[in-house]
């Protein structure tokens, strides 16, 4: 009870205390004692009773909730849920900002990987073209199957072209796996993003929600003006509500807070797939400039070496084509001079009748037996002709021998001039076939006619 209560309750006790005083006197002249002690002690009980009542009336003003504890309540539990909700918006907007940032990189990843394919593409119709520059070159004359430098550059071509494929595949396979990666923290975060907007349905949008901390509901304080008394509610309450919970703390994690740990793993996942995919797109524009460079300086080293090898066909095809021209020339002077020794040889053996002989062919002409009438007058004439004849026919003999190795070294310098012009055709075919499908806009499938087709 307060001090007035108190003061006003002992000042009672003083008057009833001396009103009961005089009259006990009276009742102690006129009644027997049983009868006083009975009454007495019923008197003071009742006191004792109404005492009590009255100071549980005082201690039931002070505790017990006022009439509008329902609102009170009401506005507590509201205040409660707003604070909670706001929580929730914030951690759901932070979700959804993860899940774009998500949403953006598996679309800057994706545009990398289909950059990434198309570079593959390019290295396998580089190693089509390279397979099938190599099948064109088995296609020269045996004479001209030698292994060359063009031939050594080819295969190295191939082999270069092989390990840029190779590298390539294994980044694109940690593409793909990196963008599964991502699609797994993008389900998380969607799911994440559906379980938190469950208590998000009655609430309006319009209010801010970023990053709205959670706060404590103050205590409710109720004055009532009647008596002057302060009515408290503190039995609402339970003993921890002086303190903050958990609940109420700015960041909290717990699994019935409004960020729960999969909600933290989800973005905490979500943002190392992120960061780890900006360095594997790094990586990857670096890998196909590099590739890029490496293919074009291979394919150039290539084509200049084909150049090189077709320019050197052709000088010598040109140098055989000079000495072809004068080894015909040497084989149409010899049949000349054949024609001339065959024409002298007739000259010098005669007719072939005796009868066609005239008298100053003949060796016994009349002048000649006129001559020889007297000794020692004979003459060398006979054994001229005869050392002539022969020597004659042994001029012939190397003139028609000297014809036989022009003809054959002629064959050869036009063979092999044939042999030069097939090889530079061929090559000159796939420098073209080259140049023309360095720029890749053809399809694999339609190599092999296109390939017969410039043969």
């Amino acid at each position: 009870p307060r001090p007035f209560e108190q003061e006003r309750q002992h000042l009672s006790n003083q008057q009833y205390g001396s009103c009961f005083s005089s009259e006990m006197a009276t009742a102690l002249a006129t009644g027997p004692e049983s009868w006083k002690d009975a009454s007495i002690h019923s008197i003071k009980l009742a006191q004792t009773i109404i005492n009590k009542s009255d100071r549980s009336l005082e201690e039931a003003r002070d505790t017990n909730p006022l009439p509008m504890v329902r609102d009170v309540c009401v506005r507590e539990s509201n205040d409660r849920i707003h604070a909670y909700v706001r929580s929730a918006r914030a951690v759901v907007v932070r979700l959804r900002e993860a899940l774009q940032q998500t949403n953006e990189e598996i679309k800057s990843l994706t545009r990398g990987k289909e950059a990434l394919q198309k570079a593959l593409e390019h290295k396998r119709k580089d190693i089509v073209l390279n397979m099938h520059s190599i099948q064109l070159r088995s296609t020269r004359p045996q004479r001209e199957k030698e292994t060359d430098k063009a031939d050594e550059l080819l295969k190295a071509e191939r082999s270069h072209l092989l390990t840029l494929k190779k590298t390539l595949e294994s980044q694109l396979r940690k593409v793909q796996q990196q963008l599964q990666i991502l699609d797994r923290c993008r389900r998380r975060l969607t799911d994440s993003i559906a379980e938190r907007s469950r208590v998000l349905d009655l609430v309006c949008v319009s209010q801010s929600s970023q990053g709205a901390p959670l706060q404590r509901s103050s205590s409710v304080l109720s004055n009532s003006s009647h008596s002057k008394r302060t009515y408290h509610t503190r039995s609402l309450t339970s003993p921890n509500r002086s303190r903050p919970s958990s609940s109420e703390q700015p960041g909290a994690i717990g699994p019935l807070l409004p960020l729960t740990p999969y909600c933290v793993t989800a973005m905490l996942s979500a943002g190392e797939a992120v960061d780890r995919s900006t360095v594997i797109r790094k990586e990857l524009t670096t890998a196909i400039q590099h590739t890029q460079r490496l293919q074009q300086s291979a394919h150039d080293s290539v084509n200049v070496g084909i150049i090189n090898k077709l320019a050197g066909t052709v000088t010598l095809k040109q140098h055989l084509e000079v000495n072809a021209g004068e080894a015909r020339h040497a084989i149409n002077r010899g049949r000349k001079q054949l024609d001339f020794q065959s024409k002298a040889q007739g000259y010098i053996l005669g007719p072939i009748a005796i009868s066609d002989l005239t008298t100053r062919e003949r060796l016994d002409r009349p002048i000649v037996r006129v001559y020889q009438r007297h000794p020692g007058t004979d003459l060398p004439e006979a054994a001229h002709l005869v050392t002539g004849q022969d020597y004659l026919e042994e001029s012939m003999a190397n003139t028609r021998r000297n014809l036989g190795l022009l003809n054959l070294a002629d064959e050869c310098l036009t063979t092999d001039i044939r042999d030069k012009k097939l090889a530079a055709d061929i090559d000159a075919t796939i420098v073209r076939l080259r140049r023309r499908k360095a720029d890749h806009k053809w399809v694999l499938n339609g190599v092999s006619s296109s390939l017969y087709s410039n043969k």
